[in-house]
């Protein structure tokens, strides 16, 4: 018999998890939206739903929390118990705090992505040590993971493997746009850059940046003269903002939580 997961959610990260993991696990959903929670009994009949009204017992229950982080506080009066094993998704919310507010023999801090729905998350995670290989076990069912060895650590690749599927949607719409700009039509860009980022994911893999990037610019050719352009607008700098900007605001989420 598979593990059962219990989430607490049933927002847009819960329900990228919940289409990774549903056909390995049992899966039941506890949520305060029925409309949202009819619609993923809908689209995966193997799994329960429920709606969480004022107390929910969590004990002995696997629980993966997918709530936004401001809402824990209300949240944590609901759930009464002491859960077996505690999965949170929660940005800038540490261990300590999650343990202060939702009892757990073993509490996990992870960090998936979107790319859940289609097993392609990169996930990152943190905590007890003695629930390392489950933890590993559940989310390498989603895609890639990665067990870092501190909770700052987490904060800092919240950053990239969290945000950054944002991030690279604003590269690939920016490119899209580019092709448009100078005759494209849209869905043959829009295609071009589905398959560029596709490629690009096994080129990555293998090689470093700085290979792919040698690999691709010939002497005073167009890849170089389109680099050069990126690196006017110091792209290379605002990407190295953004992640350290995203990390400022997991470190100030904890400072409140």
């Amino acid at each position: 018999m598979s593990m059962k997961l219990t989430f607490i959610g049933n927002g847009s990260m819960a329900t990228a998890l919940i289409k990774g993991l549903y056909q390995s696990y049992e899966i039941e959903v506890i949520g305060r939206n029925t409309k949202t929670l009819n619609t993923l009994q809908e689209a995966m009949p193997t799994i329960s739903t429920k709606l969480l009204e004022d107390s929910f017992d969590i004990t002995g229950r696997n629980i993966i929390l997918c709530v936004k982080p401001y809402s824990l506080p209300s949240l944590a009066p609901k759930l009464i118990g002491t859960a077996k094993s505690l999965y949170s998704v929660l940005a800038g919310t540490s261990l300590e705090s999650l343990q202060a507010y939702i009892p757990a023999k073993h509490t996990i801090r992870t960090m998936p992505n979107l790319g859940a729905t289609y097993l392609k998350s990169m996930t990152t995670l943190v905590g007890d040590e003695r629930l390392k290989e489950d933890a590993l076990a559940i989310f390498d069912a989603i895609g890639t993971t990665l067990w870092l060895s501190s909770e700052n650590e987490l904060d800092i690749a919240t950053g990239v493997a969290g945000s950054g599927p944002a991030f690279l949607a604003l590269v690939a719409e920016g490119l899209a746009d580019g092709a448009v700009q100078q005759g494209l039509k849209r869905a043959d860009a829009q295609q071009l850059v589905a398959g560029l980022f596709d490629g690009f994911g096994s080129l990555i893999a293998h090689d470093t940046p700085a290979q792919i990037k040698d690999g691709v610019m010939s002497p005073a050719g167009t890849t170089a003269a389109g680099y050069a352009a990126l690196e006017r607008h110091s792209v290379r700098y605002a990407m190295m903002e953004a992640i350290g900007d995203a990390y400022s605001k997991a470190l100030e989420l904890k400072s409140k939580n």
